[in-house]
């Protein structure tokens, strides 16, 4: 995927400001996103760059993604005063929610450039300052950071076989990792330790605007 330009970016904005109305996260306390509605259009910006095929993930609050705000919310002392990465941010809601829950400093990372806008454009509407950036990371060393938050990261099996070996260098290089899941298939419990669970949105879940039972791990 080609970098985003300064243009690619401005119009990307204006588009997500006019047709993904801002509304609040139901079960996770005073946060908003600019969330997709039916008549969003989100086609139109897949059609703007053929060569750009990802799916929107960053238009809806997934599951994982929703839990791990709700915990760290329930839980702030995870956070509080830390460097924080949200590995795949999408919407930008667990880097929103760390931010709001005192982390001192949240980069919030992904692979495609329009949920780096939509997590931007979120952080402002939740009156918070975050750190995007773009790219893929999993090659790289550890972060400079002391926990790393990944919420449905676990989707399907290539995946697991290129984020849990990042993960666990994250680990043994001091890390903590959380990972929020609402129970994929390919997430690999053997290497997890379940501490909490909710019943949180899942608007990106196949059914649409429905609550999936979801839980928060750390690696152990």
């Amino acid at each position: 995927m080609r970098p985003a330009s300064a243009d690619d970016r401005l119009d990307l904005t204006a588009f997500i400001e006019a047709n993904l109305p801002l509304a609040s996260v139901p079960s996770i306390p005073n946060v908003r996103l600019h969330m997709a509605t039916p008549r969003s259009g989100l086609y139109h910006l897949a059609m703007a760059d053929d060569s750009d095929l990802m799916p929107p993930y960053w238009a809806y609050p997934w599951a994982g993604g929703a839990v791990l705000a709700r915990y760290l919310f329930d839980h702030s002392e995870e956070v509080a005063g830390k460097r924080v990465v949200d590995l795949g941010t999408g919407s930008g809601l667990v880097a929103i929610a760390a931010m709001k829950c005192g982390a001192a400093h949240v980069i919030a990372i992904d692979i495609d450039a329009k949920a780096i806008a939509a997590a931007q454009l979120n952080a402002n509407a939740n009156d918070v300052v975050i750190e995007t950036r773009l790219g893929d990371i999993i090659e790289d060393a550890p972060p400079v950071a002391e926990i790393i938050l990944a919420g449905d990261i676990f989707y399907d099996e290539a995946l697991v076989e290129r984020v849990l070996p990042f993960l666990e260098r994250c680990r043994t290089a001091g890390l903590d990792v959380l990972i929020g899941d609402p129970g994929r298939a390919p997430l690999p419990t053997s290497s997890l330790l379940q501490i909490a669970d909710y019943a949180v949105p899942d608007f990106g879940g196949a059914k649409g605007n429905s609550t999936a039972n979801s839980a928060v791990f750390r690696l152990r």
